[in-house]
């Protein structure tokens, strides 16, 4: 079950620069990690991913490829799609991954370890934003601060097209999305139900349902498709999916858009959950709002360990975190926050440092 508590800690912390040392966005990035590990010959890359990874990793995959003799990762053995899902492939049906990453860093501790995964690796940042078709006149004028009201304008006028939502009990993005729009009507109109309430229903003790007419539900991978096709006007997605599919989209506030770890935001959080199905039938469980944090693991099942842990250490990397930050899709984390340190493998150990307290806090 995800954790119902938050500890409530102020934190500094400072970002990367991709060009080289320095400082940008929210983390520092310290020093260079050792070069790529020895080839692990005649071994084939499988990876289980979050949906919005589905560009990023191929790439970080192709780069290991090309400096790796021996090896391949062809998209044959790469899956990506809702984060909730990729923990199930594991424990459910056994799925074959040598490398396992999701877009909500508390997945891996509460559904993957012990028995499936020894630790995670955090390494990515990314906020939530609202995409939208920029030639519809209800957008017109769209900021940080009007974006829900723009939102709700276009999609209850009649014959305009709906918002798409995502399965929140699959995929983090669904409840990230709630919790944007419930953050949204708690900052800017004293009230969370302003906006979520003229979309969705329920979410309390039971799962949130859309408003069928003003919300339509869809899978994550067919959301550029859906707003370039005009099949919908808008939809609420992580920045790093935006700039991969070249989206035109607004920024939200920090706190709004889950990208803020200070002690405001996390009180914020702390006061909202919403409801997701649980792991068998007839069963629920709660959800909180935290920063959005994309972590990855080898799992325990892996059946090339020491090419999944090349893997982490290309992504940990310079030339991974090059590839993370392009376009402004992630804010790398260099050194990554690691949950076991003891657990990690040698050669990604260089690499990473103990989660910050106020990320452990919200494992539970």
């Amino acid at each position: 079950m995800l954790q119902k508590t938050v500890l409530v800690v102020t934190v500094v912390v400072i970002a990367v620069v991709m060009a080289g040392l320095g400082f940008a966005g929210g983390y520092y990035y310290r020093g260079t990690p050792a070069a790529s590990p020895g080839a692990v010959t005649n071994s084939t890359l499988s990876i289980l991913g979050a949906g919005t990874l589905d560009t990023i990793f191929p790439e970080l995959a192709n780069a290991l490829v090309n400096e790796t003799p021996g090896i391949s990762a062809p998209m044959a053995t790469q899956t990506y799609e809702g984060s909730l899902d990729v923990t199930t492939a594991i424990t459910a049906t056994h799925a074959p991954a040598d490398v396992a990453a999701v877009a909500d860093f508390r997945l891996i501790p509460s559904l993957l370890e012990p028995t499936y995964a020894g630790y995670e690796v955090v390494f990515g940042a990314t906020p939530e934003v609202l995409v939208y078709n920029q030639t519809l006149s209800a957008f017109s004028g769209i900021n940080e601060a009007n974006w829900a009201e723009k939102l709700i304008q276009d999609v209850t006028t009649p014959g305009n097209k709906p918002m798409a939502i995502w399965n929140a009990s699959t995929d983090p993005n669904g409840y990230n999305e709630i919790f944007s729009l419930e953050l949204q009507g708690m900052l800017y109109n004293s009230s969370t139900s302003t906006f979520y309430s003229q979309l969705y229903t329920g979410g309390s003790s039971t799962p949130a349902q859309g408003i069928s007419g003003r919300t339509i539900l869809e899978h994550e991978s067919q959301a550029a498709t859906l707003i370039n096709t005009g099949v919908v006007s808008a939809f609420i997605t992580y920045q790093s999916y935006a700039v991969v599919n070249h989206l035109h989209y607004q920024l939200f506030n920090p706190i709004v858009g889950l990208g803020a770890n200070n002690s405001t935001a996390l009180a914020d959080f702390a006061g909202l959950s919403t409801t997701l199905y649980g792991g068998s039938p007839g069963t629920f469980t709660t959800v909180h709002p935290a920063p959005v944090l994309f972590a990855v693991c080898v799992p325990s099942t892996a059946p090339n360990p020491a090419l999944g842990a090349a893997f982490i250490h290309l992504l940990l990397s310079p030339q991974g975190s090059a590839i993370l930050a392009a376009g402004g899709a992630f804010t790398p984390i260099f050194p990554g926050w690691v949950d076991h340190e003891s657990a990690v493998p040698s050669v990604i150990a260089p690499d990473v440092v103990p989660m910050p307290a106020w990320a452990s806090a919200l494992l539970g």
